[in-house]
């Protein structure tokens, strides 16, 4: 585990981003960052002096962009309109994804663009080192000019407004500022409008769930090679010589993770039952491998994007220039949270159709009905499937993308905005679905190896099988299933499943 994370405005990748969201580890600030951002407020000064017109520093924003305001007002106008943009709607979101949302924010200020003083920036880095986590609404962000509403709402905290996450509690701005020791900072020109206009937002979601999906990925690969070991699967689907002859990296990764999750496997020794076997199962390489790919795609995107100026406007201090333009524009991330939304979504369908092999004799060939011995009688996990089908149903529809969709807003002074935001908030839920989706895939594959022992199956099956069965016990009648998806469902959102694996085979690629 890290100690600290270092924000420079250059190098700060998925895994910064989760250590100080999930880990609250440490932000630290290196001396040339305080002087860069120094040097960028001093310059703005110097073109005030000269009489610069500049956008949300001495004028209005958006459909009042042309309104100028004088220098004494300056001030005023940030705190009204930080004020004001605070109009999101719905729950708060979960501290760590605001926490990560602050974090990237303030990596945004370190790399000296964005026109404000030391002062309010190290501000924010005590709120986040001493843990006053402002609590923002999840809706309200077209994301563009980025994350108006909820950033503004962020940044109220600062000036003793709002409300903040402070030890386990949400509590009023101003109290959590006080328990915590933090002074509270008054807005100067030009700080409302750098605390709001950026991507930050779905950019922090966008992080977590780049973490979470490469490892359900893997998880996927885990059981997915667990039911094809106990389905005594054809193996040359898997070898090294089909995979190697379509060289997409994912793919030939994935064929490998397969090949050493079955290793060893008494049940993969018996005859075969079938020449090959159904798409579900006998292309796990090939759509896994894939959404690796493509997962790699969106972590690059998503990475540029967390060290990037996404602000309007911009102050060169060398140049002594305001520039105004549109990087707050949410579409980098709206494109590819969209496909990441349609990668897991497909994950998904994958594991449901594995299930159904499980549970189908027609496809099994020799296991019970729904994995039950007294059928009629006990309808076993027949209804859990359901619960799968449900999930992926709606997953499809969380899947229709976001960034397709434009709304014209603030006079038509914006109007084309991303949708980044929902983007990313519709690939959040299709992760935690499709974790659901795998749990109650584990819990059939489990309770299928119940018609195949003593056969032994790999060690990595026998260790996660014995990590299921230390929660949920083999199905010897009906029972209220709910409460075993509810008890599988963490081993998945938890990665435990990953790392009992690991723990046999070492790490997975």
């Amino acid at each position: 585990m890290k100690k600290s994370v270092s924000l420079t405005g250059e190098n700060l990748t998925v895994e910064d981003v989760v250590a100080v969201a999930r880990n609250n580890t440490t932000v630290t600030i290196p001396n040339d960052v305080i002087q860069r951002i120094q040097a960028n407020w001093n310059a703005i000064a110097k073109m005030l002096e000269r009489g610069d017109v500049m956008y949300g520093l001495n004028t209005g924003i958006g459909g009042f962009g042309n309104v100028k305001i004088s220098k004494d007002k300056a001030g005023e106008l940030s705190t009204r309109m930080l004020r004001a943009h605070a109009s999101g709607y719905g729950d708060f979101v979960d501290e760590e994804t605001a926490r990560a949302t602050l974090l990237l924010r303030l990596n945004v200020f370190a790399k000296g663009y964005s026109g404000l003083r030391p002062q309010l920036f190290l501000t924010f880095v005590e709120m986040l080192n001493r843990g006053v986590t402002p609590a923002f609404y999840e809706k309200g962000s077209v994301g563009t000019s980025g994350d108006l509403a909820p950033l503004s709402q962020m940044g109220l905290v600062v000036i003793g407004e709002g409300n903040a996450y402070y030890n386990g509690e949400i509590l009023p701005g101003k109290v959590a500022m006080n328990n915590a020791g933090i002074p509270v900072v008054p807005l100067a020109y030009r700080e409302g409008l750098a605390i709001m206009n950026g991507s930050q937002f779905m950019t922090a979601i966008a992080a977590l769930n780049i973490f979470d999906s490469e490892r359900l990925i893997k998880q996927l690969e885990i059981v997915s090679s667990m039911t094809i070991d106990v389905l005594n699967c054809v193996e040359s689907a898997y070898s090294k010589e089909y995979n190697r002859v379509r060289p997409y990296k994912g793919q030939n990764i994935s064929a490998e993770n397969i090949r050493r999750l079955i290793y060893g496997s008494n049940l993969m020794r018996k005859p075969k039952t079938n020449v090959q076997n159904a798409y579900s199962l006998r292309s796990v390489p090939q759509v896994a491998g894939a959404a690796r790919d493509a997962l790699d795609y969106v972590r690059s995107i998503t990475e540029i994007e967390m060290n990037s100026v996404a602000d309007n406007p911009i102050f060169f201090t060398k140049e002594m220039v305001c520039r105004t333009g549109a990087n707050f524009h949410g579409a980098p991330i709206g494109y590819t949270q969209d496909l990441l939304g349609i990668v897991i979504t497909d994950l998904g369908n994958l594991s449901e159709r594995q299930t159904n092999n499980l549970m189908d004799p027609a496809c099994s060939k020799d296991l019970p009905a729904f994995l039950v011995k007294s059928a009629g009688l006990d309808s076993g996990l027949m209804i859990s499937q359901y619960t799968q089908a449900a999930l992926v149903s709606e997953n499809k529809i969380l899947a229709s993308p976001a960034s397709v969709d434009s709304i014209p807003v603030s006079g038509n002074q914006e109007d084309h905005v991303s949708f980044g935001t929902i983007a990313a908030r519709n690939a959040r839920d299709i992760i935690r679905n499709t974790e659901a989706v795998l749990a109650i895939q584990l819990l059939a594959v489990c309770q299928a190896y119940e018609f195949r022992k003593p056969v032994k199956p790999s060690p990595v099956f026998s260790e996660v099988y014995a990590l299921v069965r230390g929660l949920s016990p083999a199905i010897i009648e009906d029972r209220a299933f709910y409460k075993d998806i509810e008890l599988l469902v963490p081993l998945v959102r938890q990665y435990r499943v990953l790392s009992t694996a690991e723990r046999i085979i070492g790490k997975l690629k």
